[in-house]
């Protein structure tokens, strides 16, 4: 077995306390964008996840380097004063403050996790250049933020709801190991289908493994955010949602994909 670890927390921070899913009032679907404003509504701010559809110098030049990465656009996320930046070579975050029109943002640290793609090694640069400091906002129309910087520069960011939002409450932690690979699972109303065998793990307070984890057993439906790769054994910390009144063929629970923690390429 070759064994790779990719990412392991402090498992301090791993054994998050779960809460009870909040049961939300309706079943997940479009959420209604917060009505137009030319100043910043925080509460929309951490409801949505923002990410960059457009962006230009002050004399109306596309700023490319902000396109590093086409089909994973710069995405930001608000919550408890404070800013995440992803989809950039490191993950980025800082403080952040709202008055009116205003959002300042404070100066944003990042892992140091090398990029082979110069391109993306030069994105966090041009992000920590163009969001650092007093920006202009406003959001002109629903489910639209546009920041403007001391230089001129022009960011617009299309919201799309958190799961949060979309469920109606912060969730559960749970942790999944999930196997190295899928096993069929075909039923009367799916032929040929693979499942991801998974198997629910539990943490003390200070990070420590409880008990034996079960058998691995059929994962019926899909994790948000979470691709499987056939070979690699990954355990995954995750956002468990209750789903007000699912159809009748459907989950009545969701999984998001929270952080993968702990990554295996195992050998046939």
């Amino acid at each position: 077995m070759n064994r790779t670890i990719l990412l392991i927390l402090p498992l301090a921070l791993l054994a998050a306390c779960s809460k009870p899913p909040a049961t939300p009032d309706a079943t997940p679907s479009a959420v209604a964008a917060p009505a137009a404003t030319a100043t910043i509504d925080s509460a929309a701010l951490a409801a949505n996840h923002w990410r960059l559809s457009e962006a230009s110098d002050a004399t109306g030049q596309r700023l490319d380097a902000l396109f590093a990465r086409a089909d994973q656009p710069l995405t930001l996320d608000f919550s408890d004063g404070r800013i995440s930046v992803s989809n950039t070579c490191n993950r980025m975050g800082g403080s952040y403050t709202v008055d009116g029109a205003t959002l300042t943002v404070g100066s944003l640290a990042s892992t140091l996790m090398a990029c082979a793609d110069p391109g993306l090694m030069a994105l966090d640069q041009a992000v920590g250049e163009r969001l650092e400091g007093a920006l202009e906002g406003k959001m002109p129309e629903a489910g639209t933020l546009q920041l403007v910087n001391a230089q001129g520069d022009v960011l617009t960011f299309r919201g799309e709801p958190t799961a949060e939002t979309r469920y109606g409450g912060e969730g559960e932690t749970v942790f999944l190991e999930v196997g190295a690979q899928t096993r069929p699972c075909s039923n009367g109303l799916t032929k040929d289908a693979q499942c991801l065998q998974t198997r629910e793990i539990h943490y003390a307070e200070n990070g420590v493994k409880q008990g034996e984890p079960g058998p691995f057993g059929n994962f019926h439906g899909t994790i948000e955010g979470y691709t499987h790769q056939a070979g690699v054994r990954n355990v995954l910390r995750l956002k468990r949602y209750t789903v007000a009144n699912p159809p009748a063929d459907g989950a009545s629970q969701a999984y998001v994909l929270d952080m993968v923690v702990e990554s295996e390429t195992v050998k046939p």
